[in-house]
């Protein structure tokens, strides 16, 4: 089959015209196509730590909500131990009658300072010396295991003992104690 001049033409005509828009395809379609594919797979991967942060922060607060009746039973649970008034009034005879059923008389408790709590509001810290000039160490040590056990909201920071030749048996007891108490 021969082609005429005219049919050649035309069929090389068609090939340019397939040829170019073939070319335009791939130029003008695909090509912005796969650029903007590539941007949005890079910025989905930036992404990623955000979106883990933010499944965490999800079950985070899921669990929190979760716990939420245990913890408003605990805190109305600890607010009931905290006696009403200033602490300043209570605490100093709390712990000298507490002592004092355990043998130990004469206890001195002095307010140190006072911190406001940044991370319980409605709360602050007060720090207190306490000072047993004689105490037996067995009974004391009962004591304060006791103390520890029957006072959820006393913390003790430090304890010093100190001891005398002449009074070998008996100790002179300081305490530094922090106390958390309503505002």
């Amino acid at each position: 089959m021969k082609l005429t001049k005219d049919q050649i033409q035309k069929l090389a005509l068609g090939l340019m015209m397939t040829a170019g828009l073939i070319y335009s395809f791939i130029e003008f379609l695909l090509g912005p196509l796969e650029t903007s594919k590539a941007a949005a797979l890079k910025t989905a991967e930036a992404l990623q730590p955000q979106i883990m942060a933010a499944k965490a922060q999800i079950a985070k607060t899921t669990g929190l909500s979760h716990d939420g009746p245990k913890a408003r039973e605990l805190a109305a649970q600890v607010l009931a131990t905290m006696p009403e008034g200033s602490p300043v009034a209570w605490f100093p005879p709390r712990v000298a009658d507490f002592c004092k059923d355990r043998g130990m008389e004469r206890v001195t408790t002095r307010l140190n300072d006072e911190i406001v709590e940044k991370e319980l509001v409605g709360f602050r810290s007060l720090n207190w010396n306490i000072e047993i000039p004689k105490a037996d160490f067995m009974t004391f040590a009962a004591a304060l295991s006791e103390l520890e056990n029957t006072e959820p909201l006393l913390d003790i920071n430090s304890i010093s003992i100190e001891t005398t030749r002449e009074d070998v048996g008996h100790q002179r007891v300081v305490l530094i104690v922090r106390n958390l108490v309503r505002l």
